[in-house]
């Protein structure tokens, strides 16, 4: 079986959108400002297949703290 272009197209549009998307939900963990998240948004949409990667990669801001261990340090402090 032959794959045609249209399907090659097809799956590269759906690997690309689908890096954008787990780009800019690690975004989504990240504590920064709305220009922050603006320019690293910007980065992963208009940068193909590299931009999701250095999103990722350059680890921008503060990571939000863990709701789970935010709940275990209250406990332990009971």
């Amino acid at each position: 079986m032959l794959i045609s272009p249209v399907i090659i197209r097809i799956l590269l549009v759906v690997s690309l959108l689908s890096m954008a998307g787990l780009s800019l939900f690690y975004l989504s963990r990240r504590r920064l400002s709305f220009l922050g998240y603006a320019c690293w948004g910007a980065v992963a949409l208009l940068i193909p297949f590299l931009g999701p990667f250095l999103v990722i990669l350059s680890h921008p801001g503060e990571k939000q703290p863990d709701p789970r261990t935010r709940k275990e340090k209250v406990l332990k402090s009971l």
